[in-house]
């Protein structure tokens, strides 16, 4: 119901500021919608946060309120917010009551995104009817289905194990080793990658099915090699939502460089708290922001660093420059809280020394073993148990890193047939060296990817950005 009731009463808002264009009252209007989202945001996602920090603030002792935290709210909540300020600014008008319904509640993308504008998918809602196009909807639409399921069930998942044993390792107490830390550390990054990405391909796939583009979300964020590339790349539509909305409206680039660079902290501060009511998540976007921060100073001081034309070595090593930055940031993202946040950082800076994982050193029934002597097991293909032992994990992340760095991504492979919406602010999605073609080869490939993702599905099955 509640999505419902948030439908209702940003469609009524509208419908109001567009009564009261360019008077005071419209201006009031918006006001009153963007506060009344970010209320209703507030109380379900933030309101035990809120009475934790100021009961250890002030030393209170408010009882901490159980709220369920309902689906897709931050996706939904930012939609209609961009969709109110759109309509202010004579952007758009509203439409009628039944395809805004259908905007907002449209399924694929509504978990967890992408953040879509009204005036990209209403005149393909209007178009829908037509059948011409059927047969090439959902041959492109279950291919990066498909391609997008793989990723999270057989990659996300798999390495969501090693991640796992780490950071609640770290949490029940236990210290990881350099090498414990920087394989768990790095193991999420890449879970966090193919689970979004994958939950992404799958949004875009189902949407294609309809006859629906959307935008895309990713555009292979590990290639980047900047901070600025990567923000780019990564979450595209929250990108733009907090540039658009946010750091424009406060000022932009527009008002000095200091002002710009503090409009830049606010809003990755904003964003870090956007994904989860933590500390560690304010921490995370506060790195981010002072990533973004430097590499715009660097840019300034050094306007030729952003030459494109870079030799292949420095290309490679400012990609691993800025996957190590990015990975370093991935521990807050994950850890329970900042303790855990700082016990694996200390193990990642060898602050007690560098050994081996205890799984490689001849020891049995030591309980605390972060990595089992056996090796660290996941769930994978046709559900069987697969171990990788801790020799050959670096082995696994290094292939892993290679499909990222040097695979074509999805929208790379399905250039040609447009499957979604390209963000002017993301890079140009250029056709890669393998390409989909609607013939026997890849139907046999798509339908062992959702035979093998069928299967995976039948074991629960939960995307990270659900949370969010």
């Amino acid at each position: 119901m509640l999505i419902v009731g948030s439908i209702v009463g940003n469609f009524g808002i509208a419908r109001a500021m567009v009564s009261k264009s360019g008077t005071t009252t419209g201006k009031w209007f918006l006001a009153l919608g963007i506060a009344a989202n970010l209320g209703v945001l507030g109380y379900f996602k933030y309101a035990d946060f809120f009475v934790e920090t100021a009961n250890t603030a002030f030393g209170g002792s408010m009882s901490v309120p159980t709220i369920f935290l309902p689906l897709a709210i931050s996706f939904f909540t930012f939609q209609q917010i961009a969709f109110l300020v759109d309509v202010h600014r004579r952007e758009i008008e509203p439409p009628p009551a039944l395809e805004y319904g259908l905007f907002v509640s449209f399924f694929p993308q509504l978990i967890a995104g992408p953040i879509v504008l009204l005036r990209e998918v209403l005149p393909q809602f209007r178009q829908i009817g037509s059948a011409s196009a059927i047969a090439a909807n959902l041959s492109v639409g279950a291919t990066f289905f498909a391609i997008g399921l793989i990723k999270k069930v057989i990659i996300a998942d798999g390495m969501a194990a090693y991640a796992n044993l780490v950071f609640n390792g770290a949490t029940a107490g236990m210290a990881p080793t350099f090498f414990e830390a920087w394989f768990g550390t790095v193991a999420f990054g890449f879970q966090i990658y193919f689970d979004f990405s994958g939950y992404s391909d799958m949004a875009i796939g189902l949407a294609r099915m309809f006859g629906i583009r959307l935008p895309f979300n990713f555009h292979s964020p590990y290639k980047a090699t900047s901070i600025i590339d990567f923000w780019r790349c990564w979450h595209i539509t929250l990108s733009r939502f907090l540039r658009n909305y946010l750091y424009v409206p406060l000022g932009g680039n527009r008002r000095g460089r200091h002002r710009r660079y503090l409009n830049i902290m606010v809003v990755m501060l904003l964003g870090g708290l956007w994904h989860g009511a933590g500390w560690t998540f304010v921490l995370w976007g506060g790195l981010h922001g002072l990533y973004l921060l430097v590499n715009h100073a660097w840019r300034a001081w050094r306007p030729k660093s952003n030459n494109p034309s870079v030799s292949e070595a420095r290309r490679l090593a400012l990609r691993v420059l800025t996957f190590t930055a990015v990975s370093f940031a991935w521990v807050p993202f994950r850890a329970v809280d900042m303790e855990a946040t700082i016990k694996v950082w200390h193990a990642m800076f060898a602050l007690d020394g560098v050994s081996l994982p205890r799984s490689l050193r001849p020891v049995l029934g030591d309980a605390a073993t972060l990595f089992e002597t056996l090796g660290a097991r996941f769930e994978g293909t046709f559900g069987h148990t697969i171990l990788v032992t801790p020799i050959e994990l670096p082995i696994f992340l290094i292939i892993v890193l290679a499909v990222c760095w040097w695979l074509p991504s999805t929208q790379e492979i399905m250039a040609a047939h447009r499957p979604g919406l390209t963000s002017p602010h993301a890079p140009a999605v250029e056709p890669g060296k393998l390409l989909w073609r609607p013939d026997l080869r890849w139907a046999a490939v798509v339908g062992v990817f959702l035979a093998i993702g069928g299967y995976n599905l039948m074991a629960p099955v939960r995307f990270i950005y659900f949370q969010f």
